[in-house]
């Protein structure tokens, strides 16, 4: 993975030593609360519902077990034990003290780590594919592009300060695992006559205004990735919309020109630094991808016998690799997601604890790496067939090995309104409640692959608009309701879901996905998914089924009221 070099090292320490003098003089009223707030915000500090919340920046989701046993400490000695791991690979904190906030930023530091711009109008964090470099469906390794990207977008003074914030995601992989489509710009790497390229999407994106983005160009050479996303920024950075925050978004601008007219702008803008000092040479590609070369993998010589002893004869092991193990580009070797969605712990949260344990196994089984997911996971993307029941073991002495990815209770959950003043509901109990009604793993392979997300607010964090079943939290009345939307999708086919209908009460929601979980074991057909049985019959026969009785019951108790 990526080193810092000299240079990195000097802007790293540089800002940490510039943050604590602004905290410095925040604390003594040499700057107002206004003025303080977009310098904390662009070094990832919230201030939330309960506590300040802190974000920390792993980019484009790849860590190494020293970075994460420094996350470790860092919340045990200036929070309370736990971190809680983001859609964007971040780590928030939620409980540290903001005077404590610049002694974080040095331990991070030395470790090649901070929190630049995981906050604010600027732009974010670079997101990738979690199995990056190992993906059986790799077509070109998006990690070198994803740094250079990183590097250009970091402290870029040009768009330090944009209308909104700004995030990008690259996908290298024949399906599309980094949800590019819902990003403020999308890159596919492909190839076209022996050519390296990218597909270049714009204007995508959830939250408030829900929006997949459109092709602005088929077939960009990579040479000029910098100079064309420099020349959308440049656009946007004009025109977008600074005198509303709900309309400021890229999106915004990409529907009221149309993507025909954004695209034009585009490329009289792009035609004066097309060929300028950002494009990129072989040479600086050669220079960052040297940081990305394979580990030393082991030769395979057929299935090891062990491995296939195990697997026959532990039914929970074989059930783990079923669902937490990947195809590997090398013989022999799976990547592996250690789920942080067991059962009645928050979706994504993951102690100092396990932490260390996750920074261990890394070392002994995965060359001293690891990733995060964007759905909330942790992953070792080099494990060698033969080591995989020692690791099950350990992992699931932790608490690490719950399989449920890809399936019901594998949940994409937001903080909620348990942690963040944004919120109008809370998400984590939901997800538990759900986890809890379908705890039956028997049930939860026979249901099969179903994508359950939750978000606390029209903020979408929890990503609810493209999950098969997406929950959203609306604030009733001053009461928590959960309205319900099925049929969204990430991936090649993306695509936001359809709401079916009126707001639930919180207690209701388990019997909600048992109502809409039971029409789909109905009518599904052999080998048929959910999104399958949904696409076939339509959104009615659910809808139908959740609603049923539900305005027989309303009418019932306003009449027993007027008697």
């Amino acid at each position: 993975m990526y080193k810092y070099d000299a240079i990195d090292r000097q802007l790293i320490n540089e800002r940490v030593d510039q943050f604590r003098d602004q905290v410095r003089r925040w604390k003594a009223g040499e700057l107002s609360d206004d003025e303080f707030r977009p310098l904390r915000l662009q070094n990832g500090l919230y201030v939330q519902r309960h506590a300040p919340m802190f974000r920390i920046a792993v980019p484009y989701g790849m860590l190494n077990s020293a970075q994460l046993r420094t996350m470790a400490a860092v919340a045990d000695k200036y929070d309370r034990g736990y971190g809680h791991f983001t859609t964007r690979h971040n780590l928030q904190l939620n409980w540290p003290k903001i005077e404590d906030v610049p002694e974080i930023l040095a331990e991070l530091a030395k470790v090649e780590m901070h929190a630049i711009q995981t906050s604010g109008n600027c732009l974010r964090n670079i997101t990738t594919d979690q199995f990056a470099g190992v993906a059986a469906d790799e077509v070109i390794d998006p990690r070198p592009l994803a740094e250079i990207l990183r590097q250009w977008t970091t402290f870029h003074p040009e768009f330090a300060f944009l209308p909104r914030k700004f995030k990008i995601a690259i996908s290298g992989t024949k399906e599309d695992r980094a949800v590019t489509w819902f990003h403020d710009i999308g890159l596919h790497l492909q190839q076209q006559n022996g050519e390296i390229g990218f597909r270049v999407i714009v204007g995508g994106g959830l939250g408030r205004t829900p929006i997949r983005g459109q092709v602005v160009r088929e077939f960009l050479p990579w040479q000029h990735i910098l100079t064309y996303c420099e020349a959308i920024l440049r656009v946007y950075n004009r025109a977008g919309r600074r005198d509303n925050a709900y309309k400021a978004r890229i999106k915004i601008l990409v529907q009221a020109l149309g993507v025909e007219a954004f695209a034009k702008q585009v490329e009289d803008e792009w035609a004066h630094s097309k060929d300028g000092p950002a494009t990129l040479t072989q040479a600086e590609y050669d220079r960052v991808a040297a940081h990305f070369t394979a580990p030393a993998y082991g030769q395979a010589n057929g299935e090891d016998a062990g491995f296939a002893k195990h697997r026959e004869e532990n039914p929970a092991f074989a059930r783990w690799l079923e669902r937490c193990t990947h195809p590997h580009k090398v013989a022999g070797y799976r990547a592996v997601t250690l789920s942080l969605k067991k059962h009645g712990v928050p979706p994504g949260d993951i102690t100092s604890a396990q932490m260390n344990i996750v920074a261990d196994l890394a070392d002994h089984f995965s060359f001293g790496e690891l990733r995060i997911s964007h759905e909330q996971n942790i992953i070792l993307a080099d494990v060698q067939e033969a080591h995989l029941y020692a690791l099950w073991l350990t992992a699931k002495g932790a608490g690490l090995a719950t399989p449920n990815i890809g399936l019901l209770t594998g949940i994409i959950c937001c903080p909620g309104g348990d942690f963040c003043d944004l919120a109008n509901a809370k998400s984590i109990p939901i997800a538990n409640a759900i986890q809890a009604r379908f705890d039956d793993l028997d049930y939860l392979f026979d249901i099969g692959e179903i994508d359950l997300n939750i978000s606390g607010c029209m903020n979408a964090c929890g990503h609810h608009h493209v999950g098969h079943i997406g929950v959203l939290g609306v604030d009733k009345n001053d009461s928590e309701f959960y309205q319900v939307t099925l049929g969204g999708r990430q991936g090649n086919e993306a695509k936001l879901g359809k709401v079916i209908g009126p707001s639930f009460a919180a207690d209701e929601m388990p019997d909600v996905v048992d109502k809409i979980i039971k029409v789909y074991i109905e009518n599904r057909h052999p080998d048929e998914r959910f999104l399958d049985t949904l696409d076939r019959i339509g959104i009615d026969p659910f809808k139908n089924r959740v609603y049923e009785g539900r305005a027989h019951g309303k009418a019932k108790a306003a009449d027993k009221e007027a008697a």
